[in-house]
Formats: structure tokens, sequence, C-alpha cells
């Protein structure tokens, strides 16, 4: 097997991860995913102020530090920090290198920013504007060939996350275009480790169950892919963290939707899936099938969505319904007595956190949130602000804020786009300037990537609801799903996702998962998330894993960057669904809440 690790799961993530990596074991690749949605737009807004730069810049700070150290350990070095600029951040790397003396070979690959061809392909970004950033997904042969043509470093723009893992398995082994099984094989490691210590402990649900001292500096996950596309997670020996067939699914059902994950190399079929434990920190993943990949790549499209605010407002003790709808009357009145006008958008949100009889005043308080937009910048500006703050003595009792409003800043909007694959340029560029086209696949699923899979839908009326009212049935206890099962949520544009699986310790697994199926279709989805009530969803049960995954369109808005939820990226929607109360058969229930739920 080639060991295959990663010490970035986003742009931000732990600096002094790549030392450790180099230095805790032994690995023939290292990668690095520094890409993220949001990360494109905020990569467009450095390339707008210097066109040189749109690229991370953390990358380069860590390839200063470690570049001989890596040339040294024969580690070769595969990612996609290059963002929106990929050949500078290969131009960098050579000067490094040059300044350091280290001997290393660096290509990148290119080709997936479409936005000089946005109009041309038909890409149109929010409200119909010319995109900021357009970026196609590219797949994992580039990289592969680079590799073969003895590149020690391989930056890339924005390649699909787990390709920065499968080009260094098809480079390893010589896999072909129609090689399906094992290029999902690869693919499936890929998404395990692409968010870094989320595969080791990171952000997971049964950390309760973890010595916290574990947890303190979790190690950096490694995949290691055999021949066949099969790889076992795992991390390097005495890091911190662990890796367990659990902390694996719940990188697995991160950011998905249904059961074929696709990509522009191939489909991964995750209900194919098998995982097993097979020594301490060591989950083995076989079994995997791949499909040819569908007509199309997708496109990340990025465009400006206005300006924004918002103020916070503190409501504490008693009346705050009232108080809220006092304050409420009063700031809509001076916006309409405003001479910037009206926002465009003004959307309230009242989160009731205030308990009866509070013993602190923490207890005591509710938040008012007032979120405004427009296309221009006025309306949301000072005009707002004072609208809201000058109400400080005139308005309920207890008024204060957590912060005042500040000026109206600009915000993104993103929206994917599809671009058939033979019309999206795919090429590597060698340290000596040549080129190297690589063809798209010669086998082609008919259908198109961005087609929605069929929906288990259910009834969306308000019996639901009712039932949720019902007195327990006979021989089931009212507990915390969450204590029966973990979940992990995430974002993906506008729509969020939630995977739930059982936990694998459960005493009686598969009736577990038979309740958790049932608990999760359209109407209880609705009555658990209520605010999921008029959204569209998407249910996929993945029984290999024990889980359900679930679509909620729209829950995001026009997605993180224009987002006003409290939660704009959804990472702990999985958590608030846990603390959902429902009925459990008390076959199932763990001995030890019986009583407690008595």
């Amino acid at each position: 097997m080639i060991r295959i690790g990663n010490c970035s799961g986003f742009y931000g993530d732990r600096l002094a991860a790549m030392r450790e990596m180099l230095a805790e074991g032994d690995l023939d690749y290292l990668t690095g995913d520094y890409l993220a949605e949001l990360t494109m737009l905020i990569l467009g807004r450095d390339r707008m102020k210097d066109p040189s730069l749109g690229y991370a810049k953390t990358f380069v700070k860590q390839m200063t530090e470690c570049m001989g150290f890596a040339k040294e350990r024969g580690v070769r070095i595969v990612t996609n920090a290059g963002g929106l600029n990929p050949a500078g951040l290969a131009a960098k790397l050579r000067e490094i290198a040059a300044e350091q003396g280290v001997d290393v070979v660096v290509a990148h690959v290119e080709g997936d920013d479409l936005r000089p061809r946005a109009a041309e392909l038909g890409l149109v970004g929010h409200a119909g504007q010319q995109p900021l950033t357009a970026n196609a997904y590219l797949g994992a042969f580039g990289i592969a060939a680079a590799l073969d043509a003895g590149a020690d470093i391989v930056v890339t723009g924005r390649v699909t996350d787990a390709s920065v893992v499968v080009g260094p398995a098809i480079h390893a082994y010589g896999w072909g275009r129609e090689d399906f099984d094992q290029l999902a094989g690869a693919v499936v490691a890929g998404h395990v480790i692409e968010c870094g210590t989320q595969a080791t402990g990171g952000n997971f649900a049964g950390f309760a169950e973890i010595d916290p001292k574990v947890m303190l500096h979790p190690g950096f996950p490694i995949a290691e892919v055999g021949a066949d596309g099969g790889s076992v997670i795992t991390k390097h020996d005495g890091t911190g963290g662990v890796v367990t067939v659990d902390t694996v699914t719940a990188q697995l059902v991160y950011e998905i939707a249904g059961p074929a994950y696709a990509g522009p190399d191939v489909v991964a079929h995750l209900d194919s899936v098998a995982l097993e434990q097979v020594g301490p920190d060591r989950v083995a993943v076989s079994g995997v099938r791949g499909s040819a990949p569908p007509a199309t790549t997708k496109v990340a499209l990025n465009a400006f969505g206005g300006f924004r605010n918002s103020v916070e407002l503190v409501l504490t003790g008693l009346d705050i319904e009232a108080k809220a709808a006092l304050v409420r009357a009063q700031v809509e009145d001076a916006l309409a007595d405003s001479p910037a006008g009206v926002p465009a958008e003004v959307e309230w949100q009242l989160d009731r956190t205030d308990v009866p009889d509070p013993d602190t005043q923490g207890r005591a308080t509710a938040l008012l949130r007032c979120h405004v937009k427009d296309p221009s910048p006025d309306p949301v500006g000072r005009s707002f602000s004072s609208a809201a703050i000058e109400l400080a003595l005139a308005s309920y009792p207890g008024f204060t804020v957590t912060r005042p409003p500040a000026a109206g800043t600009p915000y993104g909007v993103y929206t994917p786009g599809y671009v058939a694959q033979e019309l999206v340029p795919h090429t590597v560029v060698l340290a000596d300037g040549t080129r190297t086209e690589i063809a798209p696949p010669p086998t082609l699923a008919s259908h198109s990537a961005g087609v929605r899979e069929p929906v288990r839908a259910g009834a969306r009326d308000a019996s639901a609801q009712e039932m949720a009212r019902e007195p327990s049935e006979s021989g089931a206890r009212r507990v915390p799903i969450g204590r029966l099962v973990h979940a992990r949520s995430g974002d993906k544009g506008g729509d969020a996702n939630v995977g739930v699986w059982v936990r694998s310790d459960a005493a009686d697994p598969g009736a577990a998962y038979a309740w958790l199926v049932d608990l999760l279709d359209d109407a209880g989805v609705r009555t658990l998330l209520p605010e999921a009530a008029d959204l569209d969803l998407e249910i996929h049960p993945l029984p290999n894993l024990r889980a359900v995954n679930v679509v909620l369109h729209g829950f995001l808005g026009d997605g993180v960057a224009a987002s006003t939820r409290f939660d704009p990226q959804a990472k702990a929607l999985g958590e608030w669904l846990r603390a959902r109360v429902a009925d459990v058969p008390a076959a199932i229930v763990p001995a030890e809440l019986v009583e407690e739920s008595r």
C-alpha cells in the first residue's frame, strides 16, 4: 500500500500540521485540501486586490518551513492550494526552492478557471451576473500525469477534494480510465481524509466517550491505499485522536447527497462501502463499487449578492414576545421613513434561549436578530444602524445589543453550474513549461451531474406534529435520539445535509437501523426539524453504513456567504437533530437510559 497523509482540511487549518505529518512517521505522499465554496470567494477578493495572489498563502508559509524536510523524507506533495492561481503558486514555490537550494520539481494543473468563458458556456451567476469566480471541478488524471513526469510537488486549482488522493494512487498503480472500482475506492479514501482531523475524532458526535487527553491535539489522518482501491484509514502512531468505524463513517456521510457520489473521473457508490475495525486506529474500507462518470462536471460560481448588515438585540426577563414585537415595529417604522429607503430584504429571528425562573441573567435572555440586505450599500448602512441604536432609550426595558451594527458589507452568492466534460480544459504544466492536455473520460454515463435523485417522499401535513404530542406507544421510551445514533452535518451551497447512523456499539444494530429508517421518513424529518417543514427534502438510506442521509434544499438560503442563519454552514444541524426526543422501542434503548427515561 502507498501511505497518503493529509495536513489540511480547510484554508486556516493547523499551520504546524505539515511539519507534524512529515516528522511523526513514514509517508509516500502528503496532501492538503485548502478549498471550499466560500474559500473560492475569499481568494477571488484577494485576486481582485492583487492579481498575483489568489492562492492559499498559509500553504506558502508551510512550504517555506518544510520544503527541504519533505524532500529529505522522500515525500511528494499534492495540494489544491493553487486556488484561483495555481501557476502563481507554482512560481512562488520555485522561488522558495531556489532561495533554499532545495532540488525539487514543481508542476501545476490548470484549466478549471472558466470565468473568461462564462458567457460562452452559459454560466450565469446570481441574478444573471457575470460571476466573480467560475471554477470547474477537475479530476485526478492531471495530478497523476504530473507525478508521472517526475514532479515532487503538484499544485492544482479547483479539483475535487478527493482528487489529491486519487491522483497519487493512479500514478502508483497505473489505473486506467475505466478501472472504475479502483478509482471509486480511492475516491472514498480521499473523501474520508480530505477534512483532516474530522476523520480522527474531530467534530465527532461521540466525543464524550473519548479520553479528553487523547483529543487535546488530534493527529491528521492517513489513507493506506492498495492496488485494488481498498484502503486502511489510520494515523501516525502515538499521535492524538482516534480512528474508529464511527469516526470514518462520520466523514463518509459528510457533505454528500445520495448513494451515488459523482465526480469527473468516476461515480463512487457509497452504498457499497464496507468498514471494519482491523486494529487500534485502523479501519479497513473495502467493497467500493464505481461506474462511469457523468457527462457534465460541476462548476462553482460565486457572484456579487449585494450588501448586508445585522443587529442582535438582547431581550431579558418577562414579556419576551411583546418586547420583540415593540422593537420590531419601531425599527421597521424608522426604516420606512429613512431617506436611504427600506432595505430590499428585512429578516427577523427570535431565539427563545430564556428559561422560566432563571437563576442567571444569561438564562433569562433571548436574542432577537434583524438582518437586512440590499443591492445598494445605503439602505443597510448608517440609516439601518441609526434605526436600531437610536431606540436605546425609547424601546423595551433592558434594551441592549451584543454589538452595535457596523457599516454594510458586501456579500457573495454561490450557485452551482454544470458544463459538458469535453468543454473543460485540463492541462498539466511542467517545470520547463511543457504543457500536456488531459483528455476527458472516454466513457460517460448517460446522466448529467446535478440531476437530483428520487426523493423518498411522505405526508407533508400536520399529522406528524400531532403524533409527536401523543403519549408514547406501549413499550417505548421517550429519549433523545442522539443516545442511539451519531450525526454529522454540513453545507453545499444553499443546501445542508445531515448524515445519521447507528452507533457501532449498539446492542442490536439491525433493529436500531430499522427504527432509524422509519423515524427519518419525510414526515419524521419535518417534525424533528421544523425549520425544514416547507423545504424540498431528499432522504437516502445507506444500509451498509447503517446510515440515513438527509439533504435539505435551500436550508442555507443563498449559501454560506449570504446565509443569515445563526449556524450559516449547518455544522451544528446534526447536533440539533440528535437532541430531539422521539419514541424509541425499549428493546433498543441502552440499558443505562431505561431508568432515566421512565
